[in-house]
This record gives C-alpha cells, structure tokens and sequence, in this order.
C-alpha cells in the first residue's frame, strides 16, 4: 500500500482559528496550545498517515495521550483532513459528536480513546511488539505526552521496558519534561520552532525508542 512521505513544508491553514471553534474547553486553551506546533510538526511533516490510509495496518500512528487537552489535536486533525471543523463547537454540551475527550470511536484517526493522565505510553509501548507480531516493521508508533504524566508508576514502567527492549518503531514527544533518558535516544528542542521539531523527530536512533523532549515557554 502506498503511503505518503513527509511533505516538505506545513500547509497554510488557520490553525489557531479552528482552535477557537472548540467551544466548552476554553480553561485547557493554554495548556493545548502548548502542544499545537508539536503536533503539527510530525502530522504535516513526519507521519507517514492520510486520511485514507489510517485504518490500515501499515500507516504511522500517532497516540495523544494528553487527551483532556484535545483543543490542538482536533485542529490539526481538521487541518489534514480526517474530519471537517463543523463537530468543533459545543465540546462542553451533551453527548458532542467528539465525545468530552479524545476517543478513538468518536473522533477520526485518533488511535486510543485518552483524557486521564498516564494511560498513553503503556499501550504505546506494546503496540510495538504487536506490529512485529504481524510482521510490519515499518510502521512507527508516536505517543505526545506532557510531564506530570511520566510521574505516574505506569509509565516509568513503560519507559524502563521500552529501552532495553529496544524499541526503535516507538517515538514519544514529551511537553516540558526533564525526566531521565532510560536507555532511549533522546533529542531537547524548542517546542514552537518547526524545523528543531523536524530534525529531532526525523532523527536516526538504531536499536533505542527515541524521544523528542520539547520545552514550551509561556506565551507573553
């Protein structure tokens, strides 16, 4: 099955304008807007998914793990064209077409139904062994995670395992987190600086899960 290569540059869409569309979220609009250039870096960029191909076994898959902030994600989502932007408004109401968090049977290409902390990374971490079960080494498993998540027991766990195991299809994108490296190749960058983005997550990493530790500073 053919699948895109990462396109050469971000298409010139108003990012920002259909984040304002996600009505009922506004208190996590600073914190979503932190993740918004590091998801849109790899979706535009660096995953190798469409549209059309995103229910098939072979395509790159991306899990937000930080799903109670899913204001960018949509976004981005809406920008590359899994979904129109009409089922932006209204996520505070009853029973929105998106559901109240990320959820995998409501929104398109979202990989894993996600909005409590520290639920991302483990299931990111076995889907590697379960793309090798299948035979498909190609594909690679990205998880955005923020930092008082990589506090939880469950994914230390998950970062001990990945390392050792040597993971090289498992990428994470973390938001402002100094944690410990745990075997894995690690690149620092400026969160909103698109071709730092770019470079670090199209670094080669041989026999290591690679993370892309992006630091975000408030806004003035």
């Amino acid at each position: 099955m053919a699948i895109k290569t990462a396109a050469p540059g971000l298409p010139c869409r108003d990012l920002n304008r259909q984040m304002s569309l996600t009505t009922g979220d506004e208190k996590h609009r600073s914190a979503a807007t932190s993740t918004l250039d590091a998801l849109r870096v790899p979706y535009h960029r660096v995953l190798r998914v469409t549209p059309a191909t995103v229910d098939d076994p072979e395509p790159d898959r991306l899990l937000l793990s930080k799903g109670h902030r899913p204001m960018a994600y949509y976004a981005v989502l809406v920008a590359d064209g899994f979904f129109d932007e009409a089922p932006l408004s209204g996520l505070d109401g009853y029973d929105p077409p998106l559901g109240h968090h990320s959820d995998r049977l409501l929104v398109p290409g979202a990989e894993i139904g996600s909005g409590s902390l520290r639920h991302g990374l483990p299931p990111a971490v076995g889907s590697v062994p379960g793309l090798r079960a299948q035979g498909l080494t190609d594909p690679r498993a990205w998880i955005l995670v923020g930092d008082a998540e990589l506090d939880e027991g469950s994914n230390r766990e998950a970062t001990a395992h990945a390392g050792p195991a040597g993971l090289d299809q498992l990428h994470t994108l973390v938001i402002d987190n100094a944690s410990e490296a745990a075997g894995w190749s690690v690149r620092t960058v400026d969160g909103r600086d698109h071709e730092a983005l770019y470079t670090a997550c199209t670094a080669p990493h041989p026999g290591r899960p690679h993370a892309v530790i992006a630091h975000v500073a408030p806004k003035s």
